[in-house]
């Protein structure tokens, strides 16, 4: 005789009060099963197939792949109409069929909901297929992620959020992250709990910042030598084209405060200004640097003397007014990867010049070998320290 079980959960039945089917009528004696008290879905264990059992069990979700009339029928399915008239004729074993009930939600349909409350700006979907929803990068950027709120958002059971690394540099069609619903159906109040961390921020969980065409002006001291200056050119053009954004203009002044006001000025203001504006040459550890008193001559303000990341730590960032100035580090003029190649990546998205900007630099911010994948496609083949 089949063996039919069916299990609810503990709050809507107790083993006093054997649970049914929804519009099924109350069973006979040899059909009864035993009710037993337990958190999670209602479900129904089956050896074999009772064609009397399919009114009941429209919508019912399949638990374990399954081969019906010649076609693979996967974890998960919902089983239609036709899904339990094909079943009539099935010989082998069912196994658990889950019943959903008022509060529960389908995995892929959860999955859906999921995404919609953490995604952001430039991301596509793909799927869902078994409860898995990824989102790739609709166009090239820097990924942003809330990690606070991921991580408060992953302690709800049975929710999974997994990211690429906040800051990362993606591409367009990179995937840069999934959300997955453990078990074949989730209680609603799970999804509305993720909602209300997801939505508690002034940006998404999760998003893109697309790159923006930019304006950028190079000021350079004349401290570099003219036989580096041709291979400085094409790595700095080399590298801000890669972002989408294009030089305007090399300037190589000397190293004197007037001169060097001068030429920031021409770049930084007028008609002709440029969005941002690169040196190179600089001393980052001297105040009495022509740049910084040139720039402060010019209203200016220099709002971070290095970053958190080696190599590359020698960096400084300043703002005139709108455009943002960058002291490239001395081994960022050339050919090695640096954090200069993670800060300039984010400043070509429109991110405002700020010590924010490069405060979470820090985790992660020893640039070996091991964290090219941070790095921009052009600068993983940059020359890098091996620790």
């Amino acid at each position: 005789m089949p063996t039919v079980n069916i299990e609810r959960r503990w709050r809507r039945c107790s083993p006093a009060e054997p649970s049914r089917l929804p519009g099924h009528d109350r069973p006979r004696p040899e059909q009864r099963p035993k009710a037993e008290a337990r958190a999670g879905p209602a479900f129904v264990r089956l050896e074999r197939w009772r064609p009397g059992l399919a009114p009941a069990l429209e919508g019912a979700i399949v638990t374990r792949d399954l081969v019906v009339g010649g076609q693979r029928w996967s974890k998960g399915r919902r089983l239609s109409a036709d899904d339990l008239a094909r079943l009539s004729t099935f010989e082998g074993e069912v196994g658990t069929l889950i019943v959903a009930e008022a509060g529960d939600v389908h995995e892929d349909d959860a999955a859906v909901k999921l995404a919609d409350a953490i995604a952001g700006p430039n991301l596509q979907r793909r799927g869902p297929a078994q409860s898995r929803l990824d989102l790739v990068a609709a166009a090239p950027g820097v990924l942003h992620v809330r990690v606070r709120a991921l991580e408060r958002l992953n302690r709800i059971d049975p929710l999974e959020v997994f990211t690429a690394l906040d800051g990362q540099v993606v591409e367009a069609g990179d995937l840069v992250a999934s959300v997955k619903v453990a078990p074949h159906v989730v209680p609603a109040s799970a999804l509305q709990d993720a909602g209300r961390i997801a939505a508690f921020g002034r940006r998404p969980l999760v998003w893109v910042a697309a790159f923006v065409p930019m304006r950028v002006a190079v000021v350079v001291k004349e401290s570099i030598h003219a036989p580096a200056r041709q291979r400085f050119e094409a790595s700095v053009r080399a590298k801000v084209e890669a972002l989408g954004s294009r030089i305007v203009s090399f300037g190589y002044v000397a190293d004197a405060v007037e001169p060097v006001g001068e030429a920031i000025s021409r770049v930084a203001s007028g008609p002709q200004r440029a969005d941002l504006v690169l040196t190179a040459g600089g001393r980052s550890t001297d105040p009495a640097d022509p740049f910084f008193l040139g720039i402060e001559a010019l209203g200016g303000r220099v709002v971070r003397r290095g970053v958190p990341a080696h190599p590359g730590s020698m960096l400084w960032l300043a703002r005139i007014g709108r455009t943002g100035v960058v002291g490239l580090p001395t081994c960022g003029a050339y050919s090695m990867a640096t954090a200069a190649d993670l800060v300039l990546p984010r400043l070509l998205t429109g991110e405002p010049v700020s010590a924010r900007a490069v405060a979470g630099l820090g985790h992660g911010g020893i640039l070996s070998r091991d964290m090219r994948f941070r790095f921009p496609r052009y600068a993983r083949e940059l020359e890098a320290p091996e620790g």
